[in-house]
């Protein structure tokens, strides 16, 4: 080992704690992008793995009725490799202990052997045999939220006849990731189900013996999927085709595809700002390890060490702090992204799970941590570097007194170790700065992730309580007359019903289109209304439509421009109807359409698809039992329940995240805290030695070293906070997607909270100073170097 080598082991455990600060920040950043992109290639990973080992499909249709023979048609579609057709059918389950009715898809199985496309992952079973219409294959998320297995027996309302059916099969799919239920904000394995039946049986039930009502296909590869969907399309129209999709906006698969890019955007912004501290607090020991080895830097000169040599020893020392870190961060991160991929899991089913990280993500950590490093060692090191021999021998020249620093009325009134306080952080205004930075970067993080939960419990709200006033909605099977309501008005416990209808439509502006939905409200609606979230409720729409904001935005327009609706069901009309309103929302992309003018343009009488009920909470049991045996009724939600669904699902994933970021900030701010303490503690022992021997107290010395900190983390607070809003609002804008856009709320309290998560590592940080200070040896300090 070389000379330089041995010092610059002696030079590590001599700044021991400063070097763990350092490391520890390191650490947080490391540990966070590991997590970030493990998790994310992992998750990636699995779902590639699973989509082409069961063949998901490609493209997904679905149409009023078919015959079997246009298969061979759409076979011949440039680009299609396998055409699957099926039933698929919406309806309702009795299961035992359950009061509500639970929503269930029904999908068909081959009448032989396995499906061809999204195929299913048996855990545990087998398929129904052939012809039997009383055998089902269940989802494993609804049998596990019930305590289902195999040889239990459930109830299912096939097309108006209630059937007992016997599970021989639990199985995940493919298609069904992600399991929602039409409408639904989040997963609710209780209250949806998937099930698939013998196709034989399901086309009985109805009415599609030698027909199907969806499609799915696969294609060949380098096919393009709206290509074929631009073919399939006009195909599937006079069988009352709904518009054909892409596997990228599959339901399941789309909300798998946004999760992968908030989890591309956690990795970008938030591992950043640790980083940066990072070469903050490497400058800073560097810097001040160089100031007090002037002579040591111009002896090696002296004996022949170039300034190459030189540099690279003490970028070495950065390098050496940095890599504790990177070991300790790639550690802790690859166990936070197993444990993070893990919990996705349980919102993501997949049969198998693939936690194997490619390793880029610790190379990519390597080298951003290292190039941190060195570029916060850059200015330190050029410091060592053109120091001339000469010049280094010398002691630095003391620092400029600035007499008005504290000004002479405010000093009289100050006692001396205050003003000593106050002067010293005058007289290094930069030091003083970054310092008050670094604080500040950790209490905004803590700002930016506790404001989720405030972003959430809002959304959910105002969503839940502003735009939802109904207790149950329904939805039916086919449309129904409007006078349908009356009927649903006399079932126990409703105060009132009000009619709605969703209609399936591609919406344009010039060459922008959109693939979504209109709703039609009536023109006194009371149960569902149109809740800006500005804080007012926009009338419902006399012959126009009023757009979702984010909708607008992609299509181009405002108010007074007219859009062309084109509607995907029944006679398929295209309307040109004018934009009348704009309202702001933070979940999803509305259209509005006031329904008795959405009726007549489609050419149907006054009717319904859906029915908002308002319920008394006494009547709830006998409306649900009520509910289960009506044969049209396809699904039932509880907004109740959807909410606390809601609240359960969000609220452990923010509980869980922000205890990691808690602790990654709470090492931020101990790390800024303590290293700005050890420097001035290093810098300033002489001083504070003298004064020791001058007969102040340790109380006093320790406030004039501890209360400089103080005063900058006091300084730090405000900045911190106002830092944590505007990252909160980058964040928020960051993470939007079509379903999901995170109102910029912050409450007061998760201000006070993240200050008092900053003031007790601050606490921590100084203890463990203060504990140095009592330990100076105060003969030792007061020799000069001389």
């Amino acid at each position: 080992m070389s000379v330089l080598d041995r010092k610059l082991g002696r030079d590590l455990w001599r700044l021991r704690g400063q070097v763990i600060a350092v490391a520890l920040v390191v650490a947080s950043g490391v540990a966070l992008l590991v997590m970030s992109l493990s998790t994310l290639s992992s998750l990636r990973a699995t779902s590639e793995a699973y989509y082409d080992r069961y063949r998901f499909a490609e493209v997904f249709a679905g149409v009023k009725r078919a015959p079997e023979r246009l298969a061979e048609r759409i076979l011949a579609i440039p680009g299609v490799q396998t055409v699957e057709t099926r039933i698929s059918a919406f309806t309702t389950l009795d299961v035992a202990g359950m009061d509500e009715p639970v929503t269930g898809r029904l999908v068909s199985l081959p009448e032989r052997g396995e499906p061809l496309l999204n195929r299913l992952a048996l855990r545990a079973g087998r398929l129904v045999e052939p012809g039997r219409d009383d055998e089902a294959v269940v989802h494993e998320p609804f049998a596990e939220a019930h305590g289902l297995t195999i040889g239990d027996t459930f109830k299912v309302l096939l097309n108006g006849a209630k059937r007992s059916v016997r599970i021989v099969g639990i199985a995940l799919s493919p298609e069904f990731v992600y399991a929602i239920a039409p409408g639904a904000l989040m997963p609710d394995d209780a209250r949806f189900a998937v099930v698939w039946m013998d196709r034989k049986a399901l086309g009985a039930a109805y009415d599609l013996d030698g027909a199907f009502n969806d499609v799915s296909l696969a294609l060949l590869r380098g096919a393009d999927p709206e290509a074929v969907i631009d073919r399939l399309d006009p195909l599937l129209e006079r069988y009352g085709g709904t518009g054909a999709v892409a596997q990228a906006d599959q339901i399941s698969n789309w909300f798998l595809q946004n999760e992968f890019t908030q989890l591309r955007t956690q990795a970008t912004i938030l591992p950043g700002i640790f980083l940066a501290v990072a070469a903050f607090l490497t400058n800073t020991v560097l810097g001040r390890l160089i100031a007090t080895e002037r002579r040591e830097i111009s002896l090696m000169k002296a004996f022949g060490y170039s300034n190459l040599e030189v540099g690279w020893h003490y970028a070495k020392l950065a390098l050496a702090m940095a890599v504790i870190g990177i070991l300790l961060g790639s550690a802790l991160g690859a166990a936070l992204g197993h444990y993070n991929t893990v919990l996705y899991s349980e919102n993501f089913r997949f049969p198998f799970l693939y936690f194997r990280p490619s390793g880029a993500e610790f190379a990519l950590a390597t080298a951003v941590s290292l190039g941190a490093a060195l570029a916060g060692a850059f200015w330190a090191v050029r410091a060592a570097v053109i120091l001339p021999p000469a010049e280094a021998m010398r002691p630095p020249a003391p620092e400029s007194f600035r007499g008005a620093a504290v000004p002479v009325w405010l000093a009289r009134r100050l006692d001396n170790p205050t003003r000593i306080i106050l002067r010293q952080l005058a007289r290094a205004p930069l030091r003083s700065t970054l310092t008050v930075t670094g604080v500040a970067l950790a209490l905004a993080v803590l700002v930016t992730v506790m404001q989720w939960r405030d972003a959430v419990t809002h959304l959910a709200l105002s969503h839940f309580t502003g735009t939802l006033h109904q207790d149950v909605i329904v939805g039916f099977h086919e449309l129904h007359p409007a006078r349908a309501r009356y009927a649903l008005a006399r079932l126990p416990g409703v105060h009132a019903v009000e009619p709605m209808r969703i209609v399936p439509a591609d919406l344009s502006f010039g060459h922008r289109s959109h693939r979504g939905a209109v709703t039609g409200l009536p023109a006194e609606a009371r149960l569902q209304v149109i809740d800006d979230a500005r804080g007012w409720v926009m009338p419902v729409p006399r012959g126009g439509i009023v757009l979702g904001t984010l909708l607008a935005d992609k299509l181009g327009v405002g108010i007074g421009d007219r859009i062309t609706v084109e509607v995907l069901e029944g006679a398929r009309p295209r309307l040109v109807v004018p934009v009348t309103g704009l309202n702001e929302t933070y979940i999803g992309v509305p259209a509005y359409m006031d329904l008795s003018h959405l009726n007549r343009a489609l050419g149907d009488p006054p009717a319904l698809g859906f029915a908002n009920l308002l319920v008394d909470r006494a009547g709830e049991a006998a409306l649900f039992a009520a509910l289960k045996e009506i044969p049209a009724v396809a699904s039932v939600t509880v907004k109740r329940a959807a909410l606390n669904k809601f609240f359960d699902t969000l609220g452990k994933l923010i509980l869980i995240f922000t205890s990691f970021f808690v602790a990654f900030c709470c090492a931020l701010s101990a790390g800024v805290i303590y290293n700005a303490a050890r420097v001035t503690l290093s810098e300033r022992g002489r001083e504070l030695a003298t004064l020791r021997v001058l007969g102040f107290t340790r109380w006093e010395i320790s406030y004039i070293l501890l209360g400089e900190v103080a005063l900058l983390i006091l300084v730090a607070l405000p900045t911190g906070c106002l830092l944590g809003a505007g990252l909160a609002w980058i964040m928020d804008r960051a993470f939007e997607t079509v379903l999901f856009r995170l109102p910029f709320v912050v409450v007061p309290a998760t201000y006070a909270i993240a200050v008092l998560i900053v003031l007790a590592a601050s606490v921590v940080s100084a203890a463990l100073v203060r504990r140095r200070l009592d330990r100076l040896d105060l003969i030792a300090v007061l020799k000069t170097r001389e």
